[in-house]
């Protein structure tokens, strides 16, 4: 219950394969739902940090649903840490201690922090992994032309 699909920002046409660069807007759709990892100016119920919530149908949701990749170098890396901010309200993706009772006991709250912490890393742990697309390897191994 934990996939998600990396798409373009609202809008935007993200082709398969094509590699997401550092400072790029995405989307996060969940693939049990088909809703947005989406956030607005609203308090989250347990810490008071902001709301982050599942919003749309279908994948298709508003300009809340954006988020900007922020990691070190060219490209976010499969193995490697990333951050992702909220482009409307500037906030990080972030998960600490408090735990839901219900509906699902021990669910942790993710939220919006205002500033960068060690509780806004994530690292893809696992899914389906799309090699890149010609283009990208021909800018990565030929820079020159």
């Amino acid at each position: 219950n934990s996939y998600w699909r990396v798409r373009g920002r609202t809008a935007a046409v993200c082709h398969r394969g094509t590699p997401v660069r550092c400072g790029q807007a995405i989307r996060l759709t969940h693939l049990g739902t088909g809703r947005n990892l989406h956030s607005h100016r609203f308090a989250s119920p347990l810490s008071g940090n902001q709301e982050v919530s599942a919003f749309g149908e279908a994948g298709e949701g508003d300009y809340l649903d954006d988020w900007t990749v922020v990691c070190s170098g060219t490209y976010w890396v499969r193995d490697d840490e990333v951050r992702f901010q909220h482009t409307s309200t500037d906030v990080f993706l972030s998960v600490t201690g408090e735990q839901y009772g219900r509906p699902i006991h021990g669910q942790k709250e993710v939220h919006g922090m205002a500033t960068s912490s060690q509780n806004n890393y994530w690292k893809v742990m696992e899914g389906i992994f799309m090699q890149p697309g010609e283009a990208f390897k021909a800018e990565r191994y030929h820079a020159e032309l």
